[in-house]
């Protein structure tokens, strides 16, 4: 396989242009680094025969001291090209790791849902860092290999033609050999890494589930499974190096080979002769110089393996379109927001409907109370009004407009849903209310703080705003992590509200804060309640039953509490979290 510039470009090539004056200076750096490396070796050749005629002490001296400066130099020089080279590399690769990573943001759920977070850490992670490696490698190694091998011959040519044609064949049949077995590895290097990825998403799911596994005794059979994704992951390791093995043999023969022809020639040539002691020495150097770039590229063919391997997992994972395409940009408008669910059905999977047929319309500002047992498509119903989903027959309409229509953006500003768990991020207090967006300030934060009756709370923080928040709201209670979830919703003001039964796990006092926080955010607009208890229910206009996906009633809500014959009278009568449960 060869190495998929094409697609390495196509990767990097719109982060990479903005960089134009760091190549320049990098190349220039690069060029002045090889030049020195060919140059210097002639100093120490004038050295050695001035010595041997028996010059002057301060001839050798100057020599000396200038080969001693310019290998100084060079050194510093290489230095600041392998800066340079990296500073770009990460700079670049950094920009291509947010580019990857906002593209997976933007996937659609299924993607998601077949995709382990482990799993994707390594593609956009661990393939993104093979690529910055490469890079920086690649200008300062192989590009600067290839010219430092190409200046060395010249300066062989010029010694002798026969040395310089007698080691351009030998320079010619090297890259041959290393550019016929570099492809070698890269099926067996692809492998390794989705087994990497395969290990570590095994690994990240069986940690999140730590509490689980204790509790019933799985620990051993997690280890099994561990230990056979490592084993089989040490297979994947050990074909790969034996595959690098096969690569790094061709250029130690090489090596060898050079070596032997230098030391021959000049045998030969000094006894005819032809050559000084200073010249023998430069040829050796030269030819052992030579070696190096001929050994760094044997070692960049392995890397470039890796680099094949990383860059086609990228390009596949960057192809993969979204199911969820953003809308062309239709307005919704201000205000309460009318719910139309025109015949929606909609399946996880073929042949296994979730929704079937629903149909139902909730006017702005008007509370739907909505039930049915677990599975019953609750969960799906929302989640198809954020767009997480499209459904496969049907529509959905918010005031009249396809919710395919408006952008993503624009539709999920004016949806909002506040569930028992709320996802907070390790940040300060602000940013995870605001989402990180900057508009917000903080006098809007501070007046939906007191609209809500937070002052207590906020008082509390130790820094205020900017309080820092640990992963996942550590060190807050269930009802404030809930209080903050509100006043997120509160500070986008939403025309569309839907309640995961927000409250149902808090004490009776926070409790009570929240059910004025509802009545608050409830207040001209629409709202969806999926309803667990009794209480909840009593707030909604409507109420809509689902059950196997499916709308068995729907009415409201007074009207159906009356009625003997309806499913909703029933629920009343026999105790609403008994049935739901």
């Amino acid at each position: 396989m060869k190495i998929p510039l094409k697609q390495y470009w196509d990767l990097l090539a719109r982060h990479i242009r903005p960089q134009k004056l760091h190549f320049a200076l990098l190349t220039v750096l690069l060029l002045s680094s090889i030049g020195l490396q060919v140059f210097n070796p002639q100093i120490m050749r004038q050295f050695i025969d001035a010595a041997q005629s028996g010059a002057a002490i301060k001839t050798l001296a100057t020599s000396a001291l200038l080969y001693i400066g310019l290998a100084i130099t060079q050194q510093l020089i290489a230095i600041g090209a392998s800066y340079f080279g990296e500073n770009v590399a990460w700079t670049a690769t950094n920009a291509l790791r947010g580019e990857m990573a906002r593209h997976c943001i933007y996937l659609d759920m299924t993607f998601h849902n077949n995709m382990s977070p482990g799993k994707l850490i390594e593609r956009i992670d661990g393939d993104v860092m093979e690529l910055s490696n490469f890079f920086s490698q690649l200008v300062i190694s192989v590009v600067g290999n290839l010219l430092l091998l190409l200046g060395i011959l010249f300066a062989l040519f010029m010694e002798d033609w026969r040395l310089g044609a007698a080691f351009s064949v030998y320079a010619v049949l090297a890259l041959f050999g290393l550019n016929s077995v570099r492809g070698l590895a890269v099926p067996f290097q692809k492998a390794f890494r989705e087994s990497t990825s395969e290990l570590f998403g095994y690994l990240e799911e069986r940690l999140s589930g730590t509490e689980d596994i204790r509790s019933s005794g799985a620990m051993d059979f997690v280890l099994r499974g561990l230990y056979q994704l490592a084993y089989a992951n040490l297979g994947h390791w050990k074909k790969t190096w034996r595959m690098y093995f096969v690569v790094r043999s061709v250029g130690g023969a090489m090596l060898w080979v050079g070596n032997g022809m230098a030391l021959i020639g000049s045998y030969f040539m000094i006894r005819a002769d032809l050559i000084t002691i200073g010249t023998v020495f430069l040829i050796i150097y030269y030819v052992n110089l030579l070696g190096r770039p001929i050994r760094e590229l044997t070692q960049q063919a392995e890397n470039i393996q890796n680099i094949a391997a990383a860059t086609e997992r990228l390009a596949e994972l960057r192809a993969i379109p979204s199911k969820i395409v953003d809308g062309p940009g239709a307005d919704l408008g201000g205000g309460a927001l009318a719910l139309h669910f025109d015949e929606v059905s909609f399946a996880y999977a073929e042949s296994e409907p979730v929704l079937k047929t629903v149909d139902f319309r909730l006017e702005p500002g008007k509370i739907l109370g909505l039930l049915g047992r677990t599975g019953s498509g609750k969960t799906t119903l929302a989640r198809l009004i954020f767009r997480l989903y499209d459904p496969q027959q049907g529509a959905i309409r918010l005031d009249g407009v396809d919710i395919r229509d408006p952008q993503l953006k624009a539709l999920r500003q004016r949806v909002a849903m506040v569930t028992q768990d709320v996802q907070l991020f390790q940040a300060t207090v602000r940013d995870n209310l605001t989402f990180f967006d900057a508009t917000i300030s903080d006098e809007q934060i501070q007046a939906v703080i007191a609209q809500l009756e937070l002052a207590d709370w906020y008082n509390s923080l130790p820094e205020g705003l900017d309080t820092k928040l640990e992963t996942g709201g550590r060190g807050l209670s269930a009802g404030e992590a809930q209080l903050l979830a509100f006043t997120r919703v509160f500070l986008r003001d939403p025309g569309l509200v839907i309640l995961d039964e927000a409250s149902s796990r808090l004490d009776p006092a926070t409790e009570q804060l929240i059910e004025r926080a509802v009545e608050k955010l409830l207040q001209n607009r629409t709202a969806i309640i999926i309803a667990h208890r009794l209480g909840t229910v009593q707030r909604a206009d409507e109420v809509m039953i689902l059950q196997e996906g499916a709308v068995i009633e729907h009415g409201d809500r007074a009207q159906l509490a009356g009625d003997p014959g309806s499913r909703f009278y029933g629920l009343l009568q026999t105790g609403l979290e008994e049935v739901l449960a």
